[in-house]
């Protein structure tokens, strides 16, 4: 089974749920505008994660997978 094939796994901490969706940021003080780090979100921790990164300012999406 090649890695693209397995499931993604929700990035919150000790969660091992299934992901559903791709929350996407940007730190500005140490990115470049052009690049995008994802976070993988279960249903039950997308709004915490989203919630987490937008009150840094960070955020810039969250997208169904």
């Amino acid at each position: 089974m090649s890695p693209m094939s397995e499931p993604a796994i929700c990035s919150a901490k000790g969660c091992r749920a299934a992901a559903m969706y791709a929350v996407v940021w940007n730190n500005p003080k140490i990115h470049p505008p052009e690049r995008e780090k994802i976070w993988m979100a279960c249903d039950a921790h997308r709004q915490w994660l989203a919630d987490y990164l937008a009150v840094r300012g960070f955020l810039r999406r969250v997208d169904r997978l």
